[in-house]
């Protein structure tokens, strides 16, 4: 779990590397939560800064900010803007929407902010992932990590077993309970390497860009406007690029924005920041003094992933077949690999961030290992228990 939309995404990297060994150090439940507190004060702030900035290269006059907390908000200026917009296939995808807008996943949560003219029009928005959706991604790319390493031990046993049998592997004909046992062997060794601590995780596979995202709804012209400015803009960097086509239409653009330490300490103070940090465990005598004792170690730059959408586009992928929610479920449900150990890393990262938004600084023991086996209602209990939430008990 590389974040590169955190300041200290190398310390929180070798943490979790440590976590998913089952290696918990004393201050760790501390630090998780200076981390989550300092990177997600310095992203919300870089993530306002750029959107601000893209949006006056393009667009003239006041940008009003919404806050939303849910994906309804948003469909719904959508609809609004939309009934003056002449594409057929927009006003047939509010339509549906009116007729039933509980189908479309209202309730899903969002932690994100519209920016709005001064007609009330979509021009962007910006947000921050939510754990739950990091510890989901997560769990997909280390996934993929090890079901390669699983693969490659399994064919290790089996070009043993050809070898004994004088034949060549590709001539081997191997019975399914023989393939499908070799398999869970083979994901037995991967966790015995995670307990004993003989591993180490490969960064590249488990980068996540986009916990800070930016979406900029316009027209094609402007959209390419965006894109010739961003070439020529010192702070900010383009470091890759993909252009999405079929249900899902957009460009994606990863950036590198630098970020200013002195200015974020100082909008820490002006923001009385303090004051959303209050139930994180840490006393607000502390929280009081700024930032400054917390950016140890954070590292100069950010990134940020861009999405560049028409309006029609922007719609589509909010009513239409390329809906957001739907792709999360989709991407659930085609995991290559659901063995117990991609699972137990979604429990235990969730539980991570769990400790670092919670009133507790303090972990006594890691509730998930890799090498164990969990339910859903294991994290859960874990996660109330940091909150100090009794469970129900009806039986005295």
């Amino acid at each position: 779990m590389y974040l590169t939309s955190f300041v200290h995404r190398e310390k929180l990297f070798k943490l979790t590397e440590r976590w998913l060994c089952g290696r918990l150090a004393p201050g760790d439940g501390l630090d998780i939560t200076r981390i989550l507190i300092c990177d997600g004060f310095v992203l919300g702030e870089a993530l306002e800064f750029v959107t601000k900035r893209l949006l006056s290269w393009i667009y003239e006059g006041p940008v009003n900010q919404q806050r939303i907390r849910v994906k309804g908000q948003l469909r719904e200026v959508l609809c609004r803007a939309g009934v003056h917009e002449p594409d057929p296939r927009v006003k047939a995808l509010i339509r549906l929407y009116e007729s039933n807008p509980d189908y479309y996943y209202r309730e899903a949560p969002i932690n994100g902010m519209l920016c709005l003219n001064e007609r009330g029009r979509l021009l962007g928005v910006f947000r921050i992932k939510r754990p739950r959706r990091i510890a989901e991604k997560a769990n997909r790319y280390i996934a993929n990590w090890i079901f390669k390493m699983v693969q490659n031990r399994a064919r290790r046993m089996a070009e043993d077993r050809a070898h004994r049998l004088g034949i060549p592997v590709d001539r081997l004909l191997t019975p399914e309970k023989e393939m499908l046992r070799e398999f869970v062997d083979a994901e037995e060794a991967i966790a015995r390497r995670f307990s004993e601590g003989d591993i180490e995780l490969d960064r590249a596979s488990m980068t996540i860009h986009d916990v800070g995202g930016i979406k900029i709804v316009a027209d094609p012209e402007r959209l390419s406007r965006v894109e010739t400015m961003l070439a020529q803009d010192p702070r900010v960097r383009v470091v890759d690029k993909e252009n999405y086509r079929g249900d899902y239409r957009a460009t994606s653009l990863i950036l590198e924005a630098r970020w200013n330490r002195e200015d974020i300490c100082s909008r820490y103070v002006a923001a009385r920041g303090w004051e959303r940090y209050r139930n994180r465990g840490i006393p607000e005598e502390e929280l009081r003094k700024g930032l400054s004792s917390f950016m140890e170690e954070a590292e100069p730059t950010l990134r940020l992933e861009l999405i560049l959408s028409t309006f029609p586009d922007m719609v589509e992928s909010e009513l239409g077949e390329s809906i957001h929610e739907k792709r999360i479920i989709a991407q659930r449900d085609n995991r290559i690999f659901k063995g117990n150990i991609p699972m137990n890393v979604e429990f235990l990262i969730e539980y991570l961030f769990a400790v670092g938004f919670s009133p507790q600084v303090h972990v006594e023991r890691l509730p998930i290992k890799l090498w164990g086996r969990y339910l859903p209602d294991t994290v859960i209990g874990c996660i109330r228990n940091l909150y100090s939430i009794p469970e129900d008990d009806l039986v005295h």
